[in-house]
């Protein structure tokens, strides 16, 4: 006969916040001089603060905190302020698994236990594709990095990689990833990138090519990984030739191509967003399931960390009012906001009568296509409803912001919405 399991631990905060990034780090700070009970924030990495813990940059803070900071200041930072703020933080400890609709199982390295709080905020952030989820084929040697195992193993591990590297990808992280690999003293022998032009901003094109002398081959995919045990070239393909070459190399580096850590939206029956692979949420964040909030990259894979951060922000308003209702609340029914191409998602996805703007009142989307100058185009029931010039280009890899302004004049019982670029 065997001995029944003995029950874990159960707390019961108000608020239990899963991710200590910045979009959960900034929620809990905003939220915990505000509830009468605990704020506990749970991260499954040995310290708070998330990608920016290793990213060894400068670039942070500019708009949740008005100052620039290197990557780790940012996230000690505000690891900082949630604690100052009375945030309870506790690191090493995953959530396994939803022990109902508003409880969770977590594991840690002091055991297993139970959370039963009042609400929930997602804020668990999102990755980079690995290379066997691109589809790349040939060998299988060591020496394949994303981004983010790139900087974990340098920043915060300290360990070698190569000495000649090719970085798959032209975004803003790709960048980062070559100046990772100038730090631990490996060189770029080659940026590749799919689109016309590289899809980071110019000045992070031009000044990445004149200070870290990175060539860069546009309309340019890798279709195959060299060598055995360790990487020793990717072979690449010209998208308007065809043409094939050799590119000689003991490191790649594959960034960008995000997808949300959607693990739990899934596991827990969320309804997710198709676009974004995230949990669909309106203007205030919500998920499909009442007290169940969301925020940061998981909504938008993905944006900068002081625009996650200022989620978080955002997100901690609408819990305090949600809490304020005295318990669960159907919310009324929303307008579904569609994207069309050549743009793949838009965030958030819902709006509702009577609920605030979203976070900075941008809708956030993204392109699969460079717009120099987009006509945004809102419409309804086949009805152009606005319509809009912006003054910045559309551009793949980086989010498109819109101002909420576009969509003022829907009908709440009009049928979806679709936003499109001329």
């Amino acid at each position: 006969m065997s001995t029944p399991s003995t029950p874990p631990t159960t707390l019961t905060p108000d608020v239990l916040v899963i991710g200590g990034g910045p979009a959960g780090l900034t929620a809990a700070a905003n939220l915990a001089p505000r509830v009468t009970g605990e704020v506990l924030v749970l991260e499954r990495e040995k310290e708070a603060g998330g990608i920016p813990r290793h990213s060894d940059h400068t670039g942070y803070g500019l708009r949740d905190l008005r100052r620039v900071m290197t990557g780790p200041a940012y996230a000690r930072r505000l690891a900082a302020d949630a604690a100052r703020a009375g945030a309870v933080i506790r690191t090493g400890a995953m959530v396994t698994h939803w022990a109902s609709d508003h409880a969770v199982d977590v594991t840690s390295p002091q055991g297993r236990f139970r959370v039963e709080p009042k609400a929930i905020v997602l804020a668990t952030g999102a990755r980079e594709r690995p290379r066997t989820a691109r589809r790349i084929p040939g060998d299988r040697p060591a020496g394949v990095y994303t981004t983010g195992q790139l900087q974990n193993a340098v920043h915060l591990h300290h360990q070698r990689v190569g000495t000649r590297a090719v970085v798959v990808g032209g975004e803003l992280v790709s960048w980062s990833a070559a100046v990772t690999l100038r730090e631990a003293g490996c060189s770029v022998a080659l940026m590749v990138s799919e689109y016309e032009r590289t899809e980071a901003y110019a000045a992070f094109n031009l000044g990445g090519k004149a200070l870290l002398r990175v060539p860069v081959a546009n309309r340019t995919r890798v279709v195959r990984v060299i060598g055995r045990p360790r990487v020793e070239a990717v072979e690449i393909e010209n998208l308007d030739t065809g043409a094939r070459r050799t590119v000689e190399c003991d490191t790649v580096i594959f960034t960008g191509d995000w997808i949300p850590d959607h693990e739990l939206v899934r596991s827990g029956g969320l309804a997710l967003d198709p676009g974004t692979l995230g949990p669909l949420v309106d203007t205030a964040l919500r998920t499909s399931r009442p007290g169940v909030f969301a925020a940061g990259n998981l909504l938008h894979p993905v944006d900068t960390a002081d625009i996650a951060a200022l989620d978080g922000k955002h997100v901690a308003d609408q819990v305090m009012s949600w809490l304020g209702t005295g318990g669960p609340k159907e919310p009324v029914p929303g307008v579904r906001l569609l994207a069309e191409g050549p743009l793949r998602w838009v965030s958030p996805g819902l709006l509702r009568p009577g609920d605030p703007a979203p976070p900075r009142r941008r809708l956030l989307l993204w392109t699969d296509e460079f717009v120099r100058v987009p006509r945004v185009s809102v419409s309804q029931g086949g009805r152009v409803v606005s319509e809009k010039t912006l003054a910045w280009p559309a551009a793949p890899g980086r989010v498109f912001r819109v101002p909420w302004s576009v969509v003022r004049g829907i009908s709440p019982t009009g049928g979806p919405v679709t936003i499109a670029v001329r």
